[in-house]
């Protein structure tokens, strides 16, 4: 697919999905924006880019407040101009029961697996549809779609982002703007590592391919969303889990 002109925007660009994603967009030709609020990785992620020949850069991003991402929106649209493609992907999680939960840690979550999302694409959004043209990818999680055990908030914000998609692409598709949805099932990312072995094994025996995604695999469904590919696609929820959650 060509990419060429075009110009993205990943979040969470630093590592895992997101950085996969940004490697994936760049190959087709697209300028990426590595977006992160890890600026060690982030960097190190534009670079490794660029030496391969590819337009890439890194600009800093906080997903959990509004001033930073007001100023991040800012920045893309002075060096770059209007957005293309944007791919939320920033995200995090944390395991353990609901009623151990603190509000501190629900706001977070909240906060970078929800709000910050749509905070950014109201940001980016005016642009796109003065031009008429544009595609929004937001990484959920399948957590989002059938609950997850110990992730009852990060499920609800996940949950969330998936409402926010089908809601926004019927409010866009008359601008020539089209959002779509990618669910994750576990995938071999840093956050993934976090989790107990105990927790991990049980994962592998209940995903019927035995085995947890590659992030590049999750990336391939995040780009098809956003090429022309999908031209006729918007509104769509798409579980890229390894046969785990085939219903719900």
């Amino acid at each position: 697919m060509n990419m060429k002109d075009k110009i993205a925007v990943v979040t969470g660009a630093a590592s895992g999905i997101g950085r996969a994603t940004a490697q994936l967009l760049a190959e087709a030709g697209a300028q990426v924006v590595v977006a992160d609020i890890d600026a060690v990785n982030g960097e190190a992620a534009a670079a490794d880019l660029r030496k391969a020949g590819w337009d890439a850069r890194f600009l800093p991003v906080d997903m959990t407040k509004g001033e930073s991402i007001t100023a991040f929106a800012q920045a893309v649209a002075a060096q770059l101009g209007a957005v293309d493609i944007l791919v939320n992907g920033a995200g995090w999680g944390h395991t353990k029961p609901f009623w151990e939960g603190t509000p501190e840690l629900w706001d977070k979550l909240i906060a970078l697996n929800f709000v910050g999302p749509m905070q950014l694409t109201k940001a980016l959004l005016p642009a796109m549809m003065a031009r008429g043209s544009g595609s929004i990818v937001n990484i959920a999680s399948d957590a989002g779609r059938v609950g997850s055990l110990g992730e009852t908030v990060y499920s609800a914000a996940k949950g969330g982002l998936i409402a926010f998609t089908k809601s926004l692409a019927r409010e866009t598709a008359r601008h020539g703007i089209k959002v779509n949805c990618v669910c994750p099932g576990p995938t071999d990312t840093p956050l993934l590592a976090a989790v107990p072995e105990k927790h991990l094994e049980a994962f592998k025996k209940a995903i019927p391919m035995r085995r947890f995604a590659k992030p590049a695999e999750i990336a391939d469904a995040v780009v098809f969303f956003a090429s022309d590919r999908a031209s006729y696609v918007t509104g769509q929820v798409l579980s890229v889990s390894g046969g785990l959650t085939m219903a719900g």
